[in-house]
């Protein structure tokens, strides 16, 4: 990273931090988990920060390892 820190916002602005709990605002198919869907308003806990302002990793239940664009959560 570089000298100034990485801000991560979610779909309404508001700025996220590591073990956040967020939530879905779209119904989401999940690429590679055999057709898993993920459904609006699915609480996703504790997300961690990736190098990237655009994308959150975090795991549900369903599916371990999950990448999640940011245009896609709010904050809980």
């Amino acid at each position: 990273m570089s000298d100034e820190e990485l801000v991560v916002k979610d779909a309404n602005g508001n700025q996220l931090k590591d073990g956040d709990n967020v939530t879905l605002i779209k119904d989401l198919k999940v690429k590679g988990s055999g057709g898993v869907t993920l459904k609006r308003g699915t609480v996703i806990k504790n997300i961690r920060l990736t190098y990237n302002e655009d994308e959150i990793e975090c795991n549900h239940e369903k599916v371990k390892g999950l990448v999640l664009r940011t245009e896609f959560i709010k904050k809980a």
